[in-house]
């Protein structure tokens, strides 16, 4: 099998995420049932972070030794990175040493350039542009609770960043509706999305209308990574763009409300709804463990 990286969404086809979250369901099952499960027990992957983390990094390096594998991880600022050395040599260098890499970085030509000078599978753990591992735990959490997610309608509120873009790639892949609501000045960029056309999204400017007759509420910090410069500003911009009781009640009765963490209770969403019934965000953020275990079986092993 030749080398498969993920670096956005669309890098795999909807039958292949058929597949991987066959894997995901048998992985996970066997992890609820303390069945050691350790196919990689040979392999290492390196973690390269220039962006904090808690979910990533937790859900990569526990996966990973569950799966019986070893991980290294590398912050900018202990490496030669931190002091100029091109991103394309230090993926020459530790591509020879390690079997997988995950980067969290800035812009998504950062890891575009790493991939492009990689000899093993390289994943992207965060982008600007990008949140693919988050969508997929998320789009495996939907079909969990709900079942298949073809048709559904998905409600996006808020800012139109990475994990807004990755949502859009999910609509076309997997053949959904998207309702983004966002602030004036703050909508979908559909060349940053890498989305090119609208059969599968539609923007709102009231957010209730977005969230009417939604399978699915979901929403964002206001204040991303790297634009905290803007938070007073963006929390004025945003002020009407909370997922609140009411929201939720716009939706269908059943609609489940995620988030992808961490969350700013007061700010896009309120405790009540967070805390309440029709959050699923703690399983979604347990799949992101075993979502991504399965894909690094399916990058480092293929079809077993």
């Amino acid at each position: 099998m030749s080398v498969r990286h993920f670096l956005q969404l669309k890098d795999l086809s909807r039958e292949e995420y058929a597949y991987v979250f066959e894997r995901t369901r048998w992985i996970k099952d066997r992890f609820k049932g303390y069945e050691p499960y350790r196919p990689l027990h040979d392999r290492t992957l390196a973690m390269v972070f220039e962006k904090h983390s808690t979910r990533t990094r937790v859900s990569f390096e526990a996966g990973m030794h569950q799966l019986g594998g070893s991980v290294i991880t590398l912050m900018t600022r202990d490496t030669q990175l931190g002091r100029g050395e091109p991103i394309e040599d230090v993926a020459r260098v530790i591509t020879r040493m390690v079997d997988l890499v995950m980067i969290r970085t800035f812009e998504q030509a950062i890891i575009e350039r790493f991939a492009a000078h990689s000899r093993v599978p390289v994943i992207n753990g965060l982008t600007n542009e990008y949140h693919p591992c988050q969508i997929m735990g998320d789009i495996y959490t939907f079909i969990e609770q709900r079942g298949d997610i073809r048709g559904r309608t998905v409600a996006w509120i808020g800012d139109s960043n990475n994990v807004c873009n990755t949502w859009l790639q999910a609509a076309e892949l997997f053949d959904f509706n998207v309702h983004v609501s966002t602030p004036p000045g703050y909508e979908v960029e559909p060349e940053r999305a890498g989305v090119y056309g609208t059969d599968h999204y539609e923007e709102f400017g009231d957010p209730m209308e977005a969230a009417k007759d939604a399978d699915l509420i979901t929403t964002d910090v206001w204040t991303s990574m790297g634009f905290e410069a803007e938070d007073a500003e963006r929390k004025r911009d945003f002020e009407d763009w909370q997922v609140d009781v009411d929201m939720m009640r716009a939706a269908k009765k059943d609609a489940l409300f995620m988030h992808c963490l961490p969350a700013h209770r007061g700010e896009e969403v309120t405790a009540e709804v967070i805390d309440g019934p029709q959050s699923v965000v703690w399983d979604e953020a347990e799949n992101r463990l075993h979502t991504q275990k399965a894909l690094m079986e399916y990058l480092l092993l293929g079809r077993l």
